[in-house]
């Protein structure tokens, strides 16, 4: 099974946000239920085919354990002879975490030896990483060439809500897009903008927009701060706007923090349209890493219908483009 176990660490290695190894656990404990042998496979951070001590899935391997209450192996390796002796030993109903896939220069470069190898340790591929899924990379697109191959629990709600989101929403259909790289964003402004009534942005992207003379149809949909606390935030008047459409909305869908949220100071609009956007009853979808994080840390994540674990994932999905990791399985 693959996952996205890629969590932000601090200096000592300690997991700050665990919210995306929370979203795969009914995969895993159905598929222990039914007495499967489940092996784990994820990367965290950027090793670039490289052994980095502190990449190792030492942290994640304690955090399944916890919230699972399951004993979970954990590999030094994700292949070699060491695997293949513990993958051999697993009872049913038995965990395995294979270390950091990207210690291994055959993830990114696709080697059909590696995949071959990974392949070969399963009977069955389980793709359960939407925020990886626009990778075409070893374990995600290549193992479904030798195994029959499936979306976990997660990937299957994701493609569904945000399929929906973009084809189906019950209007009125508000859009925020906040934090900065527009050239990232400008597709899915494009998209939303057909089927919103209105689509809310904040200071940077206002200024990127106007920086760059990016056009897009509808502009008169798109409504912009008119207010600022020292350009790193959005002022009470852009607050007051944002809240009136918001309370109309019947669905909504925020990517990107309003703010230079990591100084408290700066939190505030992100902060209040957070709370208009749970009091509106609307339908309320939200992603990207940055405002996944920040509505960790404020405790609103629960009052969200879908919280995607997807960031670029996510926005090239939202803007039409077919992910490779979802393609691989069809």
């Amino acid at each position: 099974m693959r996952c996205d176990f890629n969590c932000p660490l601090d200096e000592r290695g300690n997991i700050l946000d665990d919210f995306r190894i929370k979203e795969v656990l009914p995969t895993i404990k159905y598929l222990i239920e039914r007495e499967a042998k489940v092996i784990l496979m994820s990367h965290l951070g950027r090793p670039d085919g490289k052994v980095v001590e502190n990449l190792r899935l030492t942290p994640i391997q304690k955090k399944l354990t916890e919230y699972l209450n399951l004993s979970v192996a954990k590999t030094q390796d994700c292949v070699g002879k060491e695997v293949e002796n513990m993958i051999s030993r697993m009872k049913t109903g038995e965990i395995l975490l294979l270390e950091n896939i990207q210690f291994n220069l055959g993830e990114k470069e696709n080697d059909q030896d590696f995949i071959k190898t990974l392949a070969s340790y399963g009977d069955i591929f389980i793709m359960e990483a939407f925020g990886q899924a626009h990778r075409n990379y070893a374990s995600i697109t290549g193992i479904p060439e030798y195994l029959p191959s499936a979306a976990g629990f997660l990937l299957e709600r994701e493609i569904r809500i945000l399929t929906n989101l973009i084809k189906n929403p019950e209007k009125p259909l508000i859009t925020i897009i906040g934090g900065a790289k527009v050239e990232d964003k400008s597709k899915v402004i494009d998209e939303f903008l057909i089927n919103s009534d209105f689509l809310l942005i904040g200071g940077l992207i206002e200024k990127e927009i106007k920086e760059k003379g990016l056009k897009f149809d509808f502009p008169e949909k798109i409504i912009a701060p008119v207010d600022s606390v020292d350009t790193f935030d959005i002022g009470r008047e852009t607050i007051k706007i944002f809240e009136e459409k918001i309370k109309k909305a019947k669905t909504i869908f925020w990517s990107g923090p309003l703010g230079k949220i990591e100084e408290e100071k700066y939190q505030e609009g992100s902060k209040e349209i957070a709370n208009a956007i749970i009091k509106s009853k609307a339908f309320s979808v939200t992603g990207g890493g940055e405002t996944v994080e920040f509505l960790n840390k404020i405790g609103l994540t629960g009052k969200f219908n879908h919280v995607s674990t997807g960031g670029g994932a996510m926005l090239e999905f939202l803007s039409g483009e077919k992910l490779p990791g979802i393609e691989a399985l069809k």
